[in-house]
């Protein structure tokens, strides 16, 4: 998770890093002793200094926290970004289960507002650091809140999300989008607390643990909510894997897993509230020293960053340079699971593809650390767009491997090494954006600059997908066999082939239509737009300086 810069004091003010040594203090001192000490005063305050300075450094190392002295704040950090990655998990398992119900694509395009803010969350990030209680604590003021109230969402969803999963008339995709849309925007804000927290909760020497704690705790919090409750919760994983009998449910229920993580983050939350202090500066601890800008400073400072005209033509490029890859990316998926894979093995074949996610940004960078990090973006642009035909000739191959028994080893082996083909495409476009991102950021102000181009990149995947997905159902067509007169154009019509005893049958998935369309739309904008994005790395440094940073 990109870390937010927007930190604020409580009169509204950002701060950024700013640290003023001893050394500095005492030559301060010493300057302003030499305007009324004679010389031998000098050298005697001076002497005295030295034997000051060097018993100080000492001392400093002598206590200088190592990682074992702050072991407790590393994992309570871990443990807080394990719980942000548990609601975010969930979200991205409930697609998977809507499709099994075969619900419409126009609603999965719905549901797919539940992973937008995430890439919204820099327009309420100064709001957040502003707006606290400094008795309780800068992060602790919205941290215990926002905790407590996903806490009490998925006690709240436990109770009720069999009835939305299993209504009538469908799932209730309205409601279910609306309380996940609420988990995730709280999921987001505690993000932005814990960053914030992670700067003073640990000293200026073990401060980098904090992304490490980032990665690793949200990726663990995401393969608990997503891979292992999917797993669990599907009665073949659990009557082929972990029973002697079978039975016709999981070991657990999508409203147990609610119900038991709701509890853990209550209980959790109230410890944290009651036992964890703020600003506990132990001794020997160095804390980052920070400095303070206005709020609406900020945000016009946002603003004055957007139109300065090369910000504004990469920022362009950005939100529509995924449209190509919308099809593939957001459909697939669903489509495998509508062609009999099980989603519980979809979910496990992210398990391999760990160690390769961990490798491929050391490698790619090792190319992107030049002065054209973008040439590898664009190189690498019509390598994943020839991938996502592959995933529609997957898709289409899919129906003809199945058996009584599932789907051969083989099949998996190919669907995994699909999928790790996709993974080195997107992760080379990935790295080269944020090496750019990184050189061509305004030093003065590089957080707030990196942060906004990170916000227009995940914008730029958002709406392409929403739309891909939005699109599926028009572009399909059906046909009612087995009914003359009838139809299958639309819900009710599709409701009245079936009465007649017919079989509404798909004559031309729109999912194929869509990847065509894709990749042509992805194949115009890499021979025109993207050698434009190209042409930005010749730019000189100056026309990416903001004007308010001078």
């Amino acid at each position: 998770m990109e870390h937010s810069d927007l930190i604020t004091h409580k009169n509204g003010r950002q701060r950024k890093i700013a640290g003023t040594t001893f050394l500095s203090e005492n030559i301060r001192g010493m300057d302003r002793g030499e305007t009324s000490s004679s010389e031998p005063e000098v050298e005697e305050e001076a002497e005295g200094l030295i034997k000051v300075l060097s018993s100080e450094d000492r001392r400093q190392r002598r206590v200088r926290p190592g990682i074992r002295d702050e072991l407790g704040n590393v994992l309570l950090l871990l443990f807080l970004y394990v719980l942000q990655g548990i609601p975010l998990g969930l979200a991205g398992s409930i697609p998977l289960i809507l499709q099994s119900k075969s619900i419409s694509y126009k609603d999965q395009a719905f549901f797919s507002f539940v992973f937008w803010p995430f890439s919204l969350k820099l327009f309420w990030a100064p709001l957040v650091d502003a707006l606290y209680f400094s008795r309780f604590g800068r992060r602790k003021s919205w941290l215990v809140p926002t905790q407590y109230l996903l806490g009490l969402f998925m006690l709240y969803l436990s109770g009720t999300v069999n009835s939305l999963m299993q209504s009538e008339g469908g799932p209730k995709v309205v409601t279910l989008t609306a309380v996940f849309f609420m988990l995730a925007f709280l999921a987001a804000t505690q993000d932005i607390a814990v960053d914030g927290w992670a700067l003073t909760m640990l000293s200026r020497e073990n401060v980098g643990y904090a992304s490490t704690c980032n990665s690793v705790g949200q990726t663990a919090g995401y393969f608990l909510g997503n891979v292992l409750f999917l797993a669990l919760e599907s009665a073949d994983f659990c009557n082929k894997y972990l029973r002697v009998e079978p039975k016709d449910t999981g070991i657990v229920t999508l409203s147990e897993f609610l119900f038991f993580w709701g509890i853990v983050f209550l209980i959790s939350t109230t410890l944290v509230a009651i036992m964890k202090k703020e600003n506990n500066h132990g001794q020997g601890k160095r804390r980052v020293q920070e400095e303070t800008q206005g709020v609406m400073e900020t945000y016009k400072l946002l603003f004055s960053i957007i139109k300065m005209p090369t910000v504004f033509t990469f920022c362009s490029l950005l939100l529509t340079a995924k449209i190509g890859f919308s099809a593939a990316d957001a459909v697939t998926g669903l489509k495998l699971v509508e062609a009999g894979v099980p989603k519980e093995q979809l979910a496990l074949l992210a398990v391999p593809m760990v160690p390769l996610q961990i490798l491929l940004p050391v490698i790619i960078s090792k190319y992107t650390a030049g002065p054209r990090p973008l040439d590898v973006f664009y190189k690498a642009f019509p390598f994943r767009l020839l991938i996502g035909l592959g995933y529609a000739l997957l898709v289409w191959w899919t129906p003809s491997v199945k058996h009584e028994g599932g789907f051969p080893v083989y099949y998996y082996a190919i669907v995994l090494f699909s999928y790790a083909l996709h993974q080195v495409a997107l992760y080379s476009m990935y790295v080269a954006c944020m090496a750019f991102h990184a050189k061509v950021s305004d030093p003065l102000i590089g957080g707030t600059y990196m942060t906004l181009l990170n916000t227009v990149t995940n914008l730029g995947g958002n709406w392409p997908s929403t739309l891909a997905l939005w699109m599926v159902d028009p572009l399909t067509s059906k046909e009612c066999q087995g009914a003359a007169g009838q139809s299958c154009g639309s819900p009710e019509e599709a409701g009245l082939c079936v009465k007649e005893g017919g079989a509404c049958v798909t004559t031309l998935d729109g999912y194929y239509v869509e990847s065509v369309v894709c990749v042509v739309i992805g194949l115009a904008w890499w021979v025109w737009l993207g050698k434009k994005m190209r042409r930005l790395q010749e730019q000189k440094p100056a026309a990416w300086r903001c004007r308010a940073s001078r």
